[in-house]
């Protein structure tokens, strides 16, 4: 027998591979090629448009956020001047949490990580000059989604763009922070509150927007394996529709503005078939479970980013490689929009160098590679096919396992899902150090001198900046109408009312962020996800 370079062959995710898959080994799994349909037909396994990018090319949609809402407004200018068609808004650490700037836990974090909004007037600064009915924008942002559109909602107002013509998405997914992130803020059964009072309301007022971006992306960061991903994201989506529905929505009402958000990983071929995986097993459960008459409530809309775990701070610009590989995975499996990161983003943000880099990635990828040609180019495959039919079959033992603790909030609680990610991570890092996982750079092709790489250097006063503007915000505004949106909050928070109204007065009225969550604390409290251990 010919002597093979490993003992086990599998995939990152540690599915076992064949040498090569057949037409047998796909019957043995239960898959007939025949049966994956067409592209823009249920189950939509090969896309959920017929012609996919022949008509429209994906949106290159980059994530872009820093220091001040005013150096944001800038490089989101300078990325739509070079070609991107979406906004991704990043928010620092003290904005995710519902944190002012110029509040203590604030202290050393603001503009860190993302840009820093505390008032409606952060936001105008933001978005000043960008069409908001053309560009449509996604917003990382969870316990204080609703907030955040409201201000997105105001500006537009302002700028004469009404509620109905807004094109977007906010993340607003608060299941996946108690399981992998973290940046939550109120108890589950509150959070889901505000979630379905943004549906509630959105349906009607804001039906052009995504009003949750289900988010596998965590999940998979936090070191989940890619069946892992599909099966606790859908089993959030379902806790999401389940919740809807007790409060009397009808499925149509939302669930074609349902959209998920998932990591694009280096091994090819399983991202490529996770994908075409993820779409066939969220139609079955939807068409299955509540018969929607839209099918747009069954399709399975996705944003991808590529994986940030996956970047080396040691010889950077190999990053650009592996970004390229993910990308290319995420288009052959069919994405809507996509995120590729700079390769320098393992040490610090990106520099308008590597950002505009990560960019032309994806061009290359739609003019010049073929791959946005045909549709669903890599269907058919053996190898392909089976792997689709192993990850959909597996994600729905996965959720079924959920579903069988009480469901995707009744597992969180039970710290189900974390130990789950817990042991698939700790298995990687065995991988990785054992050498059985090669890692070029870190445990594979090492150099002795490595070229410095340019790092973008964030101004220490944007702090102190940001505190200045909300003193004279609140020096300038009218406190007694403060008071009286504040309480209103409050009041709201206490009984069945949808909160967005109250909200999206408060913001037009010069409430900051941190005051309008910290009403809702009055009610809601606060919360602490189990370890998981």
């Amino acid at each position: 027998m010919v002597s093979q370079r490993k003992e086990d062959w599998k995939t990152l995710s540690g599915l076992d591979l064949d040498l090569q898959s057949t037409a047998e080994s796909l019957d043995e799994l239960g898959a007939n090629v025949a049966d994956i349909g067409s592209a823009g037909s249920p189950p939509y396994t090969r896309g959920i448009h017929s012609t996919m990018y022949r008509s429209r090319l994906w949106t290159m949609r980059q994530y872009a956020g820093f220091s001040s809402a005013k150096l944001t407004n800038e490089r989101f200018k300078l990325l739509l001047e070079r070609g991107q068609k979406g906004l991704s808004v990043a928010f620092d650490l003290p904005t995710q949490l519902g944190l002012d700037a110029d509040d203590e836990m604030s202290l050393g974090e603001v503009g860190k990580v993302g840009v820093s909004i505390s008032s409606v007037d952060d936001m105008r600064q933001l978005l000043h000059g960008i069409p908001l009915d053309k560009v449509s924008t996604s917003m990382t942002i969870n316990a204080p989604a609703m907030v955040l559109l409201a201000m997105y909602i105001a500006v537009a107002e302002e700028n004469g763009v009404s509620s109905h013509e807004i094109l977007g998405t906010i993340q607003n997914d608060i299941l996946k922070e108690y399981i992998a992130r973290g940046t939550y803020v109120f108890p589950p059964k509150q959070s889901m509150r505000l979630i379905t009072d943004v549906f509630e309301y959105c349906s009607e007022h804001v039906p052009q927007w995504n009003t949750i971006s289900i988010s596998g992306y965590h999940i998979r960061e936090a070191g989940s394996t890619a069946v892992q991903e599909i099966a606790f994201t859908l089993a959030n989506a379902l806790a999401y529709v389940e919740a809807a529905i007790d409060k009397g929505l009808d499925i149509d009402s939302f669930g074609p503005r349902l959209s998920f958000f998932f990591n694009c990983h280096n091994d090819f071929f399983e991202e490529a078939s996770k994908f075409r995986a993820a779409r066939s097993l969220w139609y079955e459960l939807m068409t299955s479970r509540y018969a929607p008459k839209n099918p747009k409530s069954s399709m399975l809309r996705f944003h991808t980013q590529v994986a940030g775990v996956s970047l080396t701070a040691q010889q950077p610009l190999n990053n650009i490689a592996r970004v390229t590989i993910q990308a290319l995975a995420a288009v052959c499996g069919g994405t809507q929009s996509l995120h590729t990161n700079s390769y320098d983003e393992a040490l610090g943000l990106p520099t308008e160098k590597s950002a505009t880099v990560a960019l032309r990635t994806q061009q290359i990828i739609a003019e010049e590679s073929g791959a946005a040609d045909v549709v669903d180019p890599l269907g058919g495959s053996y190898h392909v096919e089976a792997l689709t039919k192993q990850i959909r079959d597996l994600a729905l033992d996965q959720i079924l396992k959920i579903e069988s603790l009480g469901g995707a909030m009744k597992a969180i609680e039970q710290g189900w899902q974390q130990r789950e990610i817990h042991n698939a991570a700790y298995q990687h890092l065995n991988d990785v150090e054992s050498k059985r996982r090669k890692i070029v750079g870190v445990n594979h092709g090492l150099m002795e001198d490595e070229t410095e790489t340019e790092v973008l250097k964030l101004d220490p006063s944007v702090g102190e900046e940001q505190c200045q503007r909300l003193e004279k915000l609140r020096s300038n505004r009218d406190s007694k109408v403060v008071k009286e949106c504040l309480d209103a909050i409050v009041k709201a928070a206490k009984s069945d009312d949808n909160l967005f109204p109250h909200v999206l007065y408060a913001v037009k009225n010069d409430c900051t962020l941190g005051e309008i969550i910290q009403s809702m604390k009055q009610v809601f409290g606060t919360w602490m996800a189990p370890s998981g251990f």
